[in-house]
């Protein structure tokens, strides 16, 4: 007798495959065909928070967006058993890889999944931790990917205004040399000279906030807070100007004796300062080697050269009583860290740390140079744009843009994303800590010009030379 023939093996399954019917008819049920559903081409519009998270891309062994979601998308029955973490058998693709930490109010990711029964966005939801939220769906063409579609990526860096502030948390050499000598603006705003962390000062400007946070961690903890006022003389281009400060003399908490000043900053992100910082930021716009600005890409590969189309920073949100100016940057494609060292760089030269003629040499292919990296927590993923999809199948399939799912984007930025940045700096002083270290020990290369002016210049011989 005949053995039975092998059962097929599964394969990946096209736009027109019938699979395996979802729900099974019951045992008790008159005997009929059953339902059989078949795989859609879908985009997917999601927003996340990437606090505790280790970026988007799965990762074994660590806790990522793209390890819940695909869990998720098997729970809700979009993915059949035997393709159940076995993304490349159901075409998966991601419009923007995000880094550990980092948000995202608008990204899109791709494949062919069950989209029958309806309700899958309500099941996908239903088996995401809230910091993950599925908008919605459209069907694109069998070839899409959200990766390759992908024209453009928004991004948005949400910096606490301070942060552009140069006597706003100084260098850690300036704090320390400032000790005893009775300049209090040379000290901290909201660390101790020591970069300690102070509970409910991190981010904050306001004196009277200040001041009640302190008297506030200084109950029942035996801690006494004095405040005195004092006249401190500054010299600013040459004339000698006073200016009245609170300082916190004493803190006799854990027995040492610890200055810092509570005064209120009386700097603002006004027209002045937008001007140079969109000025120095401008420095990005267009075709460069980026080489400088990640990790572990060298000067000669290919994809360190982007194109960055705008870059601006023009308007002030304030969220939680913290002031931040949006950074907001469009470009092709971005690479690990990239935006984080474009805006570490840029803080860097509007507090004085560097000279503005250092992002002329930052962008050079043949110079290597050590740049700062914003911290994280700052930064979200604002949009994905699919602007040559959309032109090229606009008579024959949806329109890919967050425009109907801009209400959910902007209820999910309010509840997640913003309170996440607000209080990663009141709590923590994600920035604040940072610019301590904005100090040429840190970053020589701060002084890259001044040290290496006679090769520098002997370049700009040259470059003229060939130019005449």
């Amino acid at each position: 007798m005949a053995s039975p023939p092998d059962p097929k093996k599964p394969k990946m399954s096209s736009d027109d495959d019938a699979d395996e019917p979802t729900s099974p008819t019951a045992d008790c049920a008159p005997a009929e065909p059953r339902r059989r559903y078949k795989r859609r081409k879908i985009a997917i519009f999601l927003a996340y928070c990437g606090a505790g998270y280790q970026g988007m891309q799965k990762n074994p062994g660590a806790r990522t967006i793209e390890g819940d979601l695909e869990e998720a998308l098997f729970l809700s029955g979009a993915v059949p058993e035997h393709d159940r973490a076995l993304p490349r058998r159901y075409d998966w693709a991601r419009a923007a890889r995000t880094d550990k930490g980092v948000s995202a109010a608008g990204q899109v990711v791709s494949g062919r999944f069950y989209i029958d029964p309806p309700g899958l966005v309500d099941r996908l939801n239903s088996h995401l931790h809230p910091q993950i939220r599925i908008f919605g769906f459209k069907r694109v063409t069998s070839s899409f990917s959200a990766k390759k579609f992908c024209d453009r990526r928004r991004y948005v860096y949400l910096l606490p205004v301070f942060a552009l502030d140069p006597n706003a948390h100084p260098d850690r050499e300036s704090v320390m040399a400032s000790l005893g000598t009775g300049n209090e603006l040379l000290k901290c705003l909201e660390c101790s000279e020591r970069g300690r962390k102070v509970d409910g000062l991190m981010g904050r400007q306001s004196k009277h906030s200040d001041q009640d946070a302190n008297i506030d961690a200084g109950k029942g903890e035996g801690v006494d807070v004095v405040y005195e006022s004092q006249t401190e003389v500054k010299t600013i281009n040459g004339k000698e100007e006073e200016k009245q400060v609170e300082a916190l003399v004493s803190d006799h908490s854990n027995g040492e004796e610890i200055e810092m000043v509570a005064r209120a900053s009386e700097f603002s992100y006004g027209e002045m300062e937008k001007e140079r910082f969109s000025a120095i930021l401008k420095h990005y716009v267009g075709t460069h080697n980026f080489h400088n600005f990640t990790t572990r890409t060298k000067a000669e590969d290919p994809s360190a050269r982007r194109y960055i189309i705008s870059f601006g920073a023009d308007r002030v949100f304030s969220f939680d009583g913290v002031d931040f100016v949006r950074c907001e940057v469009i470009g092709q494609s971005f690479m690990l860290h990239q935006i984080r060292k474009m805006i570490g760089l840029a803080v860097a030269i509007m507090r004085n740390c560097a000279p503005e003629s250092l992002m002329e040499v930052a962008l050079k292919k043949d110079v290597n140079i050590n740049v700062p990296t914003a911290p994280e927590v700052g930064l979200y993923l604002d949009e994905c744009l699919f602007t040559s999809y959309n032109q090229k199948w606009k008579d024959s399939h949806e329109d890919l843009s967050m425009e109907a799912y801009a209400e959910q984007a902007e209820e999910f930025k309010m509840k997640h994303i913003y309170p996440h940045i607000a209080s990663m700096e009141i709590k923590e002083g994600a920035v604040a800590l940072w610019l301590h270290s904005l100090n040429h020990r840190n970053y020589p290369d701060f002084r890259y010009l001044e040290l290496n002016a006679e090769s520098v210049n002997l370049e700009h011989v040259k470059a003229d030379e060939v130019a005449d």
